[in-house]
């Protein structure tokens, strides 16, 4: 009953602190309202032309554009976010539902919008926030550069009116370029109308509603002058004239694509939306929290899936948009899909008129703007790795589903991290100085017969690095009675690939009568060490705890490695001690000398 109670107590006092974060500031609330106008109307065109990238009625952009920032708005942690359609999502829904009739695209769209939901907000409730970050910033770009580039040369075909064939964006280009005759110069003239008015309008005053200039100014034309071989959005379907209203997904269309699909969508909402909270602090300087962005962003992809829309995230265009226009709060961003919901319920009969390679046109400029030459340059100037990575992905995305383009980009991410670690780990020798003092020089090649050699490694210890270290520890092969000690200071944990080199090591250094000393473990690790790292503690390795003294641990552990050796010597050359008065000292794995833990 008092665990009932608790958990009742906790479940209200975090509405209560939810309620109070999202109750509107009326000090803000007219500039947010300001804001939220170009937000709403810019949505307009944009949210059209996603829905025609993945091939459903254009509409059902329009219907995300106003459930995304509502529902995304009133539950993030980034305030200035604005949840709302994307290319790249829009792009990875169109690869998974290539393979669907068009009769049941829609459908089948709604319910990957919903799992894809469903999976941020696992991801959330999981805490995977902080693995966001080792998507590396080389593979995102290529596959952020890969989906522009796919986005330009898929939409060529709308923007000049041509019918084209090709199992690519790529091949569909190629077969435009071959074949010009096919081009409808009027849609040509129309497309690259709009995109003169976006790109002409791009560094003036009237920029934020150039969007709705190129989608007003080319629709009067077409209609006025009866341009009748220009497709237009009524030519796909039949164009609802109601608002929005939820309806239960049509589990019958679940199937893997669809899963894979989703599950595609989810990795890169996520990961563009981790871009988009550090790029928009919130105002009072309260720290965003990943979890809660995913968990959101997970509500509004379910809330937009019911209410039958498109998969959305965290918009880097429209965040930008928000902040340039002054948004103060999260209410911006809610007010932009509040906004929209009169617009559509109005004007949803005129969506039929706007001409195709006026979408096509926006998506392009929207393309375009999405690369980013410094960016690239940045990263190519890098080195080898990094040009890899972005090459590889880029070109992956070009010619693979997106899903599996994600997939290739994910999977590198974690190799490149893992080859990193290893490239990057450093040995070097630590020599003490008169003073207490350590100076520090490149590790030996090989070990000294008795003296004791202190080393500190850079870099990651797991997996590949633990190998790495076992290549550069120095060798013991023709030493005799050398002592080792690697100072692990600060490290939190140590897999158990670290351990088998360890315990390798050690082995070696016991055939040649030596001893392995490691030094700075802190409490767990020390437990962890006894636990499960499958070392002898009693025998040819022994750990010494840290202190809270900087280097006090390694100091100790190399005062007794050296008594050790001291000891040993003295053994060896002691009549009948079984040595050889040679001075090389015996192994004392059977003395019962315990370990040093302090």
């Amino acid at each position: 009953m008092a665990g009932l109670r608790d958990t009742v107590s906790r479940a209200v006092t975090s509405t209560g602190a939810w309620l109070r974060s999202v109750r509107p500031d009326r000090r803000h609330l007219r500039a947010d309202t300001v804001a939220a106008v170009p937000s709403a109307v810019g949505s307009v065109p944009d949210g059209m032309a996603s829905a025609a990238l993945i091939g459903v009625n254009p509409v059902i952009g329009l219907y995300a554009s106003i459930i995304g920032p509502i529902a995304g708005g009133l539950t993030t942690s980034t305030r200035m976010m604005v949840v709302a359609t994307t290319t790249a999502a829009a792009l990875a829904a169109a690869s998974a539902l290539e393979g669907v009739d068009a009769t049941d695209r829609p459908a089948a769209l709604f319910l990957l919008t919903i799992i894809a939901g469903v999976l941020m907000i696992a991801a959330g409730l999981l805490r995977l926030g902080r693995y966001a970050r080792f998507v590396s910033h080389s593979v995102m770009t290529g596959f952020l550069t890969g989906v522009a580039a796919s986005i330009i040369l898929g939409q060529l075909s709308e923007l000049t009116g041509a019918e084209v064939s090709g199992a690519t964006n790529v091949a569909k280009a190629i077969d435009l370029i071959t074949h010009p005759g096919r081009i409808d110069v009027a849609s040509l003239g129309i497309g690259l109308s709009v995109l003169g008015i976006l790109f002409g309008l791009m560094a003036t005053r009237w920029a934020t509603m150039s969007p709705f200039v190129a989608l007003v100014v080319p629709t009067v034309v077409v209609v006025a002058f009866g341009l009748d071989s220009v497709a237009q959005v009524r030519d796909t379907g039949e164009i609802p004239r109601e608002i929005p209203l939820p309806a239960l997904p049509e589990l019958g269309l679940l199937s893997l694509d669809v899963v894979v699909g989703a599950a595609a969508v989810a990795v890169i909402v996520l990961v563009q939306g981790a871009g988009v909270s550090e790029a928009a602090p919130n105002p009072d300087g309260t720290p965003s929290r990943a979890n809660q962005d995913f968990i959101a962003q997970g509500v509004a992809n379910v809330a937009v899936g019911f209410f039958r829309g498109q998969p959305v995230g965290g918009s880097v265009s429209g965040t930008a948009l928000n902040v340039a226009m002054g948004a103060r709060t999260r209410w911006a961003a809610i007010l932009s899909g509040a906004l929209l919901l009169p617009i559509v319920a109005i004007f949803a009969g005129l969506v039929g008129l706007v001409p195709m390679p006026v979408l096509a046109g926006v998506l392009i400029f929207a393309a375009v703007g999405s690369i980013k030459p410094e960016v690239i340059a940045a990263i190519w100037r890098t080195g080898g790795t990094s040009q890899i990575a972005l090459v590889t992905t880029f070109v992956a995305t070009l010619f693979l589903p997106v899903a599996a383009a994600v997939g290739i980009g994910v999977a590198l991410s974690l190799l490149l991290q893992l080859n990193q670690e290893a490239m990057d780990l450093r040995v070097v020798e630590l020599v003490a100085q008169p003073d207490g003092r350590f100076l520090e020089r490149p590790a030996p090649s090989r070990l000294t017969s008795g003296r004791a050699t202190v080393l500190d490694v850079y870099g990651s210890l797991l997996y590949a690095g633990s190998r790495t270290l076992q290549v550069r520890l120095p060798d013991p092969a023709g030493s005799a009675g050398a002592a080792v000690v690697i100072r692990l200071h600060g490290r939190t944990t140590l897999g158990a690939t670290f351990y088998r080199v360890a315990r390798d090591y050690a082995r070696k250094l016991a055939a040649a009568d030596g001893r392995l000393y490691l030094s700075g473990l802190d409490a767990d690790l020390l437990d962890q060490l006894r636990r499960a790292g499958g070392l002898d503690l009693a025998g040819p390795v022994r750990a010494v705890a840290a202190t809270d003294v900087i280097g006090e641990s390694t100091r100790q552990a190399l005062h007794d490695a050296d008594a050790w050796l001291v000891r040993h010597r003295a053994e060896a050359d002691s009549p009948g001690s079984g040595g050889d008065g040679s001075g090389r000292p015996s192994n004392d794995e059977g003395t019962g000398q315990p370990p040093v833990d302090g």
